[in-house]
């Protein structure tokens, strides 16, 4: 069950009318009351003699409070809460409705239990089987202003102890670790401009790959800048010249009046704010040089996939015991995903490290503390970001790393799982499956039964066999030094590294 509230709005007459009309696409069947201030019975509109209904004595009555108040009242004063079952659920009953509605309206704190008569004037109606409108007017009976702070984390309590309550579909818990959604707008617009996606993810995984490839706040701008994205610095008004913030805009994305559409960071991810880049870059060391030889580039990716090994190994083994020490590994793991992802330009890792990017984040907000495993992920992503691009066939040492990095993610779904973080572990398992698909787009087939037998003494929850192909990209990383060698010797053209599998 989702619980989501709308903007406020100014007159509550018009929101009625809409809830009782035919809505989009005849969808609004049956419209009635199912819970109130009073009995739905006293409430409901009744019919005129023509069959439409007469809203006059409802509205007069929700209005009441905020008039009492007059300039001490919410300039909107319209609160409005959508409450949803999922698509499998059961039809539930009007009665179930109203114990939903009366719940949230306790819980936050608008309409306590046992204060109908001096808490707000609300109304819940229901106009589709699986969903109702609750609406409130911001005014109490009593002449005061109702406080409902964090009115949107109450919500979601509400639905969870229905689900609980009814024997309805679970869902996760507000962990604050989601990223924020493109709203119904945007999706619109972007479909009508014929865009794959709407501009909200395209800046958010511009900024992640901006952000896991730089090591300072300048180097992170000027990244942007090069992949085309508009970006608006924010200064302080006590120190001039002190950046406090940025907003990201894609040059194609224009409001009515013709100006870009910003987006802060906080709007894009939760981890995607000044502060916390700033955090995350504290213990990175000098950027690398951005031309690399090809034995050197395989060297860049076997040392990737030996740092993902390594924090696989320390997330197994803290998760059960210190998981806020393994915390700044999965954190950092986003990191190596979206770099790894451009570096191959491959799509199931773009959507991998999509997918990943809620796993890797702590709820509620929190910031890890470094740890060395964390910064030598990072330091490996920003390796992996000034070798790119990578050649069109994969080496083996890149098919290595993506194997790795597949193991990382389920040790990392593992711990969310025993943190009993339902989201995070979704996300977690949806990047993995990603990868495994990515593997497959490769060539690499899963190991003989034989062969994951005698390797799942080492890695249990690895079920592939990556010691072949770590061996092959040690065999071409040395192949290549030594042809390097030997051409800068003679003075001639060296000849081609070895590929790895076609696709």
């Amino acid at each position: 069950m989702i619980g989501k509230i709308s903007a406020r709005g100014h007159r509550v007459a018009g929101l009625i009318y809409y809830l009782y009309g035919p809505g989009r696409n005849e969808a609004h069947t049956d419209p009635h009351l199912v819970a109130g201030w009073r009995h739905p019975a006293e409430l409901e509109p009744p019919l005129r003699a023509d069959g439409r209904r007469d809203f006059r004595n409802l509205t007069g009555l929700l209005q009441q409070p905020h008039a009492a108040l007059g300039q001490r009242g919410f300039e909107r004063p319209v609160w409005h809460c959508s409450v949803r079952a999922a698509p499998g659920d059961r039809m539930l009953s009007d009665h179930e409705w109203a114990q939903v509605a009366r719940d949230i309206m306790h819980r936050t704190g608008l309409a306590p239990w046992g204060q109908d008569d001096d808490a707000v004037r609300w109304i819940a109606v229901r106009h589709a089987p699986d969903h109702i409108h609750v609406v409130a007017m911001l005014a109490r009976q009593d002449g005061t202003r109702p406080s409902f702070w964090n009115d949107r984390y109450r919500v979601g309590e509400a639905c969870r102890a229905a689900e609980e309550r009814l024997g309805l579909r679970q869902t996760a818990p507000r962990d604050r670790t989601g990223a924020p959604r493109p709203t119904r707008a945007e999706s619109e617009k972007a479909r009508r401009q014929g865009r794959s996606e709407p501009p909200r993810i395209t800046l958010r995984r511009a900024v992640s790959t901006a952000a896991a490839a730089a090591a300072s706040e300048r180097e992170f701008f000027a990244r942007l800048d090069a992949a085309g994205v508009s970006v608006r610095r924010r200064y302080s008004t006590h120190n001039p010249g002190e950046i406090t913030g940025y907003a990201v805009a894609l040059p194609a994305d224009s409001t009515r009046t013709g100006g870009p559409v910003w987006y802060s960071g906080g709007k894009l991810a939760p981890d995607l704010t000044l502060p916390k880049l700033r955090h995350r870059w504290a213990a990175s060391g000098a950027a690398p040089r951005d031309q690399f030889t090809a034995a050197e580039r395989d060297t860049i990716w076997e040392h990737a996939a030996q740092a993902a090994s390594r924090a696989t190994a320390e997330i197994r083994s803290l998760a059960g015991t210190d998981p806020g020490a393994a915390a700044d590994a999965a954190w950092a793991a986003a990191d190596t995903l979206h770099a790894a992802a451009s570096a191959l330009g491959s799509q199931e890792l773009r959507r991998a490290a999509d997918s990943y990017a809620r796993a890797a984040r702590l709820p509620y907000g929190r910031t890890p503390r470094h740890t060395g495993t964390g910064t030598s992920l990072r330091r490996a992503a920003r390796l992996l970001a000034a070798a790119a691009p990578a050649l069109d066939d994969p080496t083996y040492a890149q098919i290595a790393l993506i194997l790795r990095l597949a193991a990382l993610i389920e040790a990392v779904a593992d711990m969310r799982a025993a943190q009993c973080h339902a989201a995070q572990v979704s996300a977690a398992r949806a990047a993995a499956a990603h990868l495994h698909a990515a593997r497959c787009a490769y060539g690499v087939r899963p190991a003989p039964q034989h062969v994951r037998s005698r390797s799942s003494r080492a890695q249990p929850d690895f079920p592939f066999s990556i010691h072949d192909a770590v061996a092959r990209a040690s065999q071409t990383a040395s192949s290549a030094q030594d042809t390097t060698r030997t051409s800068r010797a003679s003075r001639s053209p060296a000849p081609p590294r070895p590929r790895g599998p076609t696709r």
